[in-house]
């Protein structure tokens, strides 16, 4: 796939479900793919983007990976017919979730989206700039992680969205609901995460880790 390819939008069509997991992607692994599947399946969605960021506004860029390779290794790693990864970010020059959220309602009108992340982000939603317009945007799922639970439901953004929160068995409705709307999914049972990785591979005789990923 040639880079230019690799910073289009995926094809939808009006009236699709899509989930949309954000993030630098570096690099991509199993707990990744997933909570993708954990998000079709519950979620009842019939798709999940994999948006491969150009950089992270909160962390520390200068050791990134360039965006292609982040890409075709995220594309190894998703293997799944209903699974996308795009680098579109970068060719409309967003770097902000609410900017490309922003973008995609506008654009894609007829879709609807939910916003995909990991427990360990609602934990400091609250920094993300406009973090607030991201909730009035699209609905959002929260995605366990393991030791994440009480950190990510007692954080400031769980506490100030908590009357718009869906009950996990509700979750097949979120798609459909009006944000802010927002459900909390339990049963990914993974301690693997990109920082881990680029930890293990920094020691000496760093090796590639593979972690068994299991769902409930």
């Amino acid at each position: 796939m040639t880079p230019r390819a690799a910073r289009r939008l995926p094809f939808v069509t009006e009236g699709l479900r899509v989930g949309l997991f954000g993030g630098s992607f570096n690099p991509a692994h199993a707990a990744h793919r997933a909570a993708s599947l954990l998000a079709l399946r519950r979620l009842g969605l019939d798709r999940v983007w994999w948006l491969v960021t150009p950089g992270n506004p909160l962390k520390d860029n200068r050791a990134l990976p360039p965006l292609e390779e982040r890409i075709a290794i995220a594309r190894a790693v998703a293997r799944h017919p209903r699974i996308d990864v795009t680098g579109f970010e970068a060719g409309i020059g967003t770097r902000y979730t609410y900017e490309t959220l922003a973008y995609l309602v506008r654009r894609l009108p007829g879709v609807r989206f939910v916003w995909i992340m990991g427990a360990d982000n609602l934990a400091h939603f609250d920094r993300w700039q406009h973090w607030r317009g991201i909730a009035d945007l699209v609905p959002i799922a929260v995605v366990d992680r393991m030791g994440q639970s009480l950190a990510a439901t007692a954080s400031p953004a769980a506490q100030a969205l908590a009357r718009y929160r869906l009950g996990e068995h509700e979750a097949r409705l979120l798609a459909d609901c009006a944000p802010p709307a927002w459900v909390f999914l339990h049963g990914l049972k993974s301690p693997l995460s990109s920082t881990g990785i680029r930890a293990a591979r920094a020691l000496p005789g760093g090796h590639r880790i593979e972690v068994a990923c299991h769902t409930s």
